[in-house]
């Protein structure tokens, strides 16, 4: 009889779950329609302007030409790959491809989370901070193609959970190429491969969400020796041998095109137009002049540093680590616009279980603090865009309030958070064997 009950509960909760899935589904088909709608009756667009550019570049392919030829496409060839039905099929296939990552990555949160024996109600109340977000269910139907590296980021650490390593590989191989930021998740993903819990073969043995211990965040020490364990050279040989082919495919076609708007050109990037980084105002003043490597260290510098703190403070709490460190590379970054933000909006409902934060009113003043830092900013730029009225100075005065707006909900974020590692800390036969004697 409780078998039954048990199997009568858990449908429930799926059909709980799937109506929060159809709804949000069809609040995406409607929007893309309500877009088509907009863009032909309205003067300002719903369609986003990169989704203009990727279809562009998709016709491009279709047609037997270089996508690079459309100005301003510095994406892989596979985003305009997987875009050629928009000449075929319909101009709006790739919002409908876009909105179903969206809602796939969905789906994927709530595997993580369930993995994880998170509770069914916090479960979908993380999910529902995805699919009921409107600045994510806005992304895909206006064009944006980061629910895609989104959805393969999510995967990656669901294939890690699994212990399927080779797996994980080949998606960080490809998302990396696809879109060059998931390179700093590399050294924490190294780290996490302890070849004590993946050399089995077996599934790592995962922390669960009711564990209760009072475990301190550790940072991460190994040996050089350990480093190099079995796990981790397998993980970077199928991982870089991936992102070798694809670009090595892609240079053999579009040649060096490929490499300047893909590769080097996101390494490189000076945008002087204005943007919620605080080095656009003196990338602006300077930007008819070749930048120093001096100059160009010192924007890199903090960022790197940041970046290497987190890792070896957070790496053993890989999802909480790859928050922290995209909230920081977005914070820190010479170009910053609002998609950005959907990088580390995805993995947010992932660490929400383990918040200690309250709604009432810490977590209140976060949320007030980030979008009034935002909306101020984007007041200045108003007036800057639309009115024509030179107010850079201060529009770089509303960027350092921002910057300072994300480190303070960062540090807030960090305290509040209870620690715990992805995978259960192995403990040596011989420890157990000295606890017992005790």
């Amino acid at each position: 009889m409780s078998r039954g009950s048990d199997k009568t509960d858990e449908s429930l909760k799926w059909m709980s779950f799937r109506s929060l899935l159809v709804s949000s589904m069809l609040l995406r088909v409607f929007l893309i329609i309500y877009g088509e709608w907009q863009d032909a009756h309205m003067e300002v667009r719903y369609t986003d302007v990169d989704y203009i550019v990727f279809s562009d570049a998709a016709s491009l392919m279709a047609s037997g030409e270089s996508p690079y030829k459309r100005t301003t496409y510095r994406y892989s060839p596979l985003l305009a790959l997987l875009l050629t039905p928009n000449s075929i099929v319909h101009r709006s296939w790739g919002k409908f491809l876009f909105s179903a990552s969206d809602l796939l990555v969905g789906l994927f949160i709530r595997k993580i989370l369930k993995l994880r024996k998170v509770s069914e109600k916090v479960s979908t109340v993380s999910v529902m901070v995805w699919l009921l977000n409107p600045f994510t269910f806005t992304i895909g139907t206006r064009g944006n193609c980061e629910p895609i590296v989104c959805a393969m980021i999510l995967w990656i650490i669901i294939s890690l959970m699994k212990g399927n390593l080779s797996q994980a590989a080949f998606w960080y191989g490809l998302v990396v190429h696809f879109r060059v930021y998931p390179i700093i998740y590399a050294l924490p993903i190294i780290l996490v491969l302890d070849s004590k819990l993946f050399r089995s073969g077996h599934k790592p043995p995962l922390e669960d969400w009711t564990h209760t211990s009072n475990m301190e965040k550790k940072t991460f020490h190994f040996s050089v020796r350990s480093l190099f364990s079995r796990e981790r050279i397998m993980f970077g040989l199928i991982s870089g041998g991936v992102f070798l082919a694809c670009n090595a495919v892609s240079f053999y076609f579009y040649g060096h095109e490929f490499l300047h708007e893909a590769l080097l050109y996101h390494l490189t990037r000076t945008d002087p137009r204005h943007n919620f980084s605080i080095y656009f105002y003196h990338i602006y003043l300077h930007y008819e002049r070749q930048f120093s490597a001096v100059e160009k260290l010192i924007s890199f510098l903090p960022q790197f540093t940041v970046q290497l703190a987190l890792v070896f403070c957070f790496s053993q709490d890989l999802v909480f680590c790859m928050f922290l460190q995209t909230v920081a590379f977005v914070a820190f970054n010479k170009v910053i616009t609002a998609q950005y933000f959907v990088w580390f909006y995805c993995l947010l409902p992932l660490i929400l279980p383990w918040s200690r934060m309250k709604l009432k009113w810490e977590g209140l003043l976060c949320i007030v603090l980030w979008i009034g830092a935002q909306t101020h900013w984007l007041l200045w730029g108003y007036m800057l865009e639309f009115k024509g009225v030179n107010v850079f100075l201060q529009l770089w005065m509303a960027s350092l309030v921002f910057l300072a707006a994300n480190t303070f909900v960062l540090v807030k974020i960090i305290q509040r958070h209870r620690f715990s590692p992805l995978f259960k800390q192995y403990v040596s036969s011989d420890r157990k064997n000295v606890k017992k004697l005790d």
